[in-house]
């Protein structure tokens, strides 16, 4: 086999690319597409274009960059930082501390079409809310000098005034590049939920569309973030929060929420039924006899002998119908057996084992900001953090769209102080699930005097990974001193997560040779005579190779101990076929290449200088190998 190069590659545009080309290959040549033809391939589904043509959509300035800033690839990395999780060993929970438009850019090829629910808590646009500001030409370099990973000082987040003059333009560049690729990432059954309130609420519906398509959307859900009224304020007194829920596609099927008591009660058993519990239901019809006259007909009361005429409202189904209930002693003509019209038993057992949820969550069943901030202060002893959601809110998010014991990827790159994370092992706890969690945060300062920042913690992400830590912590106290752990789980708890950090990629950046001087061309090719920038350290390297071969975070890195004279670190996934064999160091011996025993489709990565000419030749017979 042919040895290959490994190189950063951005899949989210060629993705598309490879749609295109399913649906109109004609239209590509030489790997190029030939506008001409794709329009004559696509003619029956194109709309007349002249100066009359108006087009339904919502548009703003700066729409085409943001459009180009989704597609632009990403010169940053994921790194790890071993140390500030729990359980990172065993754990398959990530928290990524970074730019979450470059973070998302990064987990294309590994989570594409492999996360099962995403939920997000955007900045809403209040006049006073950060914004990322978004640099198009340099967006890694300005967000590493922002977090003092570069010589001067950056700003990533800027105050979206509505003074501005593109109030809503500004935010709305800053949402859609994140949401096309977040779409990216969904599985074909999974959603995501947006959390809004009115300042965008009509525009991110609109921009959600788009996005999606109008044809994906579930629901606009009211959620009563409080239960009580303030007479400060001017006006009305906002009282509920809206939360959008779009599907990725029509495979999504939403579960039914457990039945609640207050549902249940309503059946009985007045006749003791040997089928149980029922309810009654009206066999009359809300239309007319005249409207529906295949469904005006007389019937007999069994016990009065009384002929009914369906008067003001037709009956409910046909004669034949009728009679194959009263067969199956379904009607009921009341306890005393004299009631005017009959009723229809529905059983207990026959109706859905669990409720269809509805668009507007009260307090009670999603909780309220107060409970937010209680169990804030429960965990902090302070309110070091704004404008959390509740735990309860997140909780039955995931039991509408996620399955306990499927092992379901959630994420949140808005993630503020962690609550979808807090949520996901909550929820785990109470009905043995095995959902894993994503949750990407900048590293936002802390602003100066708050209790936040008192407290120690200089960065918002801070505050989400200590709050993790203090959730798990809690949880395995109270498994302490029990005479099994887990809860009795078949599967073991993951009680842990991993962190990763954003930075610069290993690869060197190339840029085009505008002098004229052949010493100076000279020059930058030795430069590239390593891709690699200077001082990049194998342990971080490997976390980008695994990303660009497409093995998600959590997979299993093992250093192999067969191998006397190189270190060769073995990566696999239950989600990828194939595995990787990793050496990144300066020299590759024979010993290694000839003990290498790897299965048909795996992958040997190594460095193109670490191997001689000879080694090459051994190394391509039979095995798929890539060097860097």
């Amino acid at each position: 086999m042919t040895i290959t190069k490994l190189r950063p590659e951005f899949t989210f545009t060629q993705d598309r690319l490879d749609a295109l080309r399913a649906i109109a290959p004609e239209a590509f040549a030489d790997g190029k597409i030939n506008r001409d033809a794709l329009l004559e391939a696509l003619g029956a589904f194109l709309e007349e274009d002249d100066q009359d043509t108006e087009h339904f959509g919502l548009f703003w300035p700066g729409k085409r960059q943001a459009r180009r800033l989704a597609s632009q690839p990403s010169a940053a990395a994921l790194r790890p930082a071993p140390g500030e999780g729990i359980n990172e060993e065993t754990t398959r929970n990530i928290f990524i501390e970074g730019d979450n438009l470059q973070v998302l850019k990064l987990l294309q090829k590994s989570y594409a079409g492999r996360v099962k629910m995403i939920y997000i808590d955007p900045p809403y646009n209040t006049g006073n809310d950060f914004i990322y500001s978004d640099n198009f030409t340099q967006p890694v370099e300005e967000y590493l000098r922002a977090t003092g990973q570069a010589d001067e000082m950056g700003r990533v987040l800027v105050t979206n005034t509505q003074a501005g003059g593109r109030y809503h333009s500004n935010w709305l560049n800053m949402m859609y590049p994140r949401l096309r690729l977040a779409r990216n990432l969904l599985r074909d059954d999974g959603a995501i939920f947006v959390s809004i309130d009115d300042n965008e609420l009509a525009h991110l519906r609109m921009l959600l569309n788009e996005v999606f398509g109008e044809e994906n959307f579930i629901a606009q859900i009211e959620w009563q973030k409080r239960y009580t009224r303030s007479n400060n304020t001017d006006g009305f007194t906002t009282v509920v929060e809206h939360v959008l829920l779009y599907q990725k596609s029509s495979v999504f099927v939403p579960n039914l929420l457990e039945r609640e008591e207050e549902a249940n009660a309503r059946y009985a058993n007045p006749d003791n039924d040997p089928r149980g519990p029922w309810k009654l239901i009206p066999f009359s019809n809300p239309l007319s006899p005249e409207e529906r006259p295949n469904l005006n007909y007389d019937i007999i009361q069994p016990f009065t002998g009384e002929r009914i005429v369906p008067k003001a409202k037709a009956w409910r189904a046909s004669k034949a119908v009728y009679e194959k209930y009263a067969a199956d002693n379904r009607v009921w003509w009341g306890k005393d057996k004299t009631a005017a019209a009959p009723g229809i038993k529905r059983f207990l057992s026959e109706v859905k084992q669990g409720m269809t949820p509805i668009n507007l969550w009260s307090h009670e069943f999603a909780g309220h900001t107060d409970n937010a901030n209680a169990e804030i202060k429960q965990l902090f002893g302070d309110k070091v953090f704004d404008t959390p959601k509740p735990t309860l809110l997140m909780r039955r998010m995931l039991q509408i769209v996620t399955e306990a014991g499927m092992g379901d990827i959630v994420m949140d790159f808005f993630a503020g102080s962690c609550t979808l994370a807090h949520a996901v092992l909550e929820q785990n706890a109470a009905d043995d699930g095995g959902r894993q969690f994503i949750v990407v945060q900048l590293p936002e300062p802390t602003p100066i005097d708050t209790p936040a920042r008192k407290a120690g913690f200089e960065f918002i992400s801070d505050i989400g990974k200590e709050r993790i830590r203090r959730v798990v912590q809690r949880m395995q106290a109270e498994d302490a001193g029990k005479l099994t752990t887990g809860r009795d789980r078949e599967a073991p708890e993951d009680l842990g997560f991993r962190v990763f950090r954003l930075g610069r990629s290993h690869y060197k950046a190339w840029y085009d040779f505008e002098g004229g001087d052949i010493a100076d061309l000279q020059t930058l090719f030795d430069r590239f005579e390593s891709p690699l920038v200077e001082g990049w350290r194998p342990e971080d390297m490997l976390v980008e190779i695994m990303l660009m071969e497409g093995f998600p975070l959590d997979s299993m890195a093992e250093v192999l101990p067969e191998f006397a004279r190189n270190t060769v670190t073995r990566v696999s996934s239950d989600l990828m076929a194939h595995r990787l064999f990793v050496c990144l160091d300066e020299n590759v011996h024979d010993e290694t290449i000839a003990a290498l025993a790897l299965g048909e489709e795996d992958i040997f990565i190594c460095l193109d200088s670490a191997l001689s000419d000879e080694a090459k030749v051994r190394l391509e017979d039979g095995r798929r190998v890539k060097v860097i």
